[in-house]
């Protein structure tokens, strides 16, 4: 009985493996591994996008993103810019050849007093003496009738601003000496006047060349390199002084 009953199993298993190798036709296809599906799948593929694409959105984002991160640099020149009509300075002519021997006259018009006067303060290597006292009398304090001694390196200047523009006119003087009086009184009733202006030493004259923009006559002046130079383009007219070299 236990023979036959052995005998019997191996059949079974004989039969079994015989109908395993028949069910897959013969081939040696390994089983599906279990979790997967049997049928074969089929990868559904997406057209890529141009690389140009992703690339011109990359440097969008990166260059978006560099202008947040970045600030953007604030200079003297940006604010001038942005204060004086959208114009950056131009950057300072270099020097030009200046006349150093011609005899000098100025042709003045004193824009408060209404006063003219034309001399010559300098001549044969020299300043002269009554051509200075005339001008010291000419660009006095007109609102406290006070003068000073006015520093002839300040009429040189003028001059030579005059001689680089090309202009042969009268000079408006709109400001020239101030005593400590009328520093102080203007400074409370205008913008921009300086506590220890230039004007009070003598050294500063502000003036316009009519017919001229205010902003040749500042590059000329600039290019002497022999002060301060202050520009004011709405008002119209031009700051020079004696003091340390420095524009504004």
């Amino acid at each position: 009985m236990r023979s036959f009953v052995l005998s019997f199993a191996a059949t079974l298993a004989f039969a079994g493996a015989g109908f395993a190798q028949t069910s897959h036709t013969g081939s040696n296809i390994p089983e599906v591994l279990r979790g997967t599906s049997g049928e074969p799948t089929t990868k559904k593929t997406t057209p890529a996008k141009p690389a140009v694409h992703k690339v011109a959105a990359a440097q969008s984002t990166q260059h978006t993103t560099a202008q947040r991160a970045t600030p953007q640099r604030v200079t003297p020149q940006s604010l001038r810019a942005a204060r004086y009509g959208g114009f950056a300075p131009a950057p300072v002519p270099p020097p030009p050849e200046l006349d150093t021997s011609s005899p000098r006259t100025l042709s003045l018009v004193n824009a408060n007093s209404g006063e003219t006067l034309a001399v010559t303060f300098w001549s044969n290597g020299a300043y002269r003496r009554d051509a200075l006292d005339k001008l010291n009398h000419f660009l006095r304090d007109t609102r406290e009738n006070a003068q000073t001694e006015m520093d002839p390196l300040l009429f040189d200047v003028l001059w030579h601003t005059a001689m680089v523009v090309g202009y042969g006119g009268a000079i408006e003087v709109l400001s020239a000496f101030r005593s400590p009086t009328t520093n102080a009184w203007l400074a409370s009733v205008s913008r921009g006047v300086a506590s220890d202006s230039q004007h009070m030493n003598g050294n500063a004259m502000d003036i316009r060349f009519p017919g001229v923009p205010v902003f040749t006559i500042r590059q000329a002046a600039r290019s002497l390199n022999m002060g301060g130079v202050g520009f004011y383009p709405r008002s119209g007219f031009v700051h020079l002084d004696t003091g340390p070299v420095r524009y504004w």
